[in-house]
């Protein structure tokens, strides 16, 4: 049986990304990430969307959640691909702070993040979002819960259709690599 790595992402941020809003991810890490910490493993994956409670309150852009935590058997809608173009460990707060135009997370969230752990970091990657073709319902299971990033789905994906043009994407790319320094 085939299988494709899935990427737990906010319901609210997966729709941002979807709908070319945005294109970067920031992650601190979970707490089952291991010793090593969280790091972007995957190059290629798709946007497994969740539905933490207090997410519409962490966020800039209007949202309202439709229903709490997935539970077993509820279908899981799948829509969004992502390809990593790069992935980078940010260590200045005034870059991370730059890039506030391109996410709709609070100010106050990503500097949580950020304030995460010993040293101020966070992980970012620039990613290339395409919206499937024909999406699919994947029943919720146990084992795509808790605190982990990475969770490997059943399944394969089709074929999809960039939310962004290749100029438009390679625009937004300037600018934010300008800003990081990539």
């Amino acid at each position: 049986m085939s299988s494709v790595i899935g990427y737990k992402e906010w319901d609210v941020v997966c729709e941002a990304l979807g709908s070319g809003r945005q294109a970067l991810l920031l992650r601190k890490g979970g707490i089952h990430e291991g010793r090593a910490g969280f790091s972007f493993k995957h190059e290629d994956f798709v946007l497994f969307p969740t539905r933490f409670h207090a997410q519409g309150e962490q966020v800039r852009v209007p949202y309202e959640l439709s229903g709490g935590e997935w539970e077993p058997g509820e279908e899981v809608p799948i829509r969004y691909r992502c390809e990593a173009v790069w992935a980078r460990t940010l260590t200045d707060w005034d870059v991370v702070k730059r890039l506030e135009g391109f996410h709709v997370w609070s100010e106050d969230l990503v500097r949580e993040r950020f304030s995460w752990g010993e040293e101020g970091s966070i992980h970012c990657a620039l990613v290339k979002v395409s919206r499937l073709v024909e999406p699919w319902a994947l029943p919720y299971e146990k084992k795509f819960g808790g605190c982990r990033t990475w969770v490997e789905l059943p399944g394969g994906v089709g074929a999809s259709d960039p939310v962004q043009e290749d100029e438009e994407f390679a625009e937004l790319a300037r600018r934010v690599e300008e800003i990081v320094g990539v």
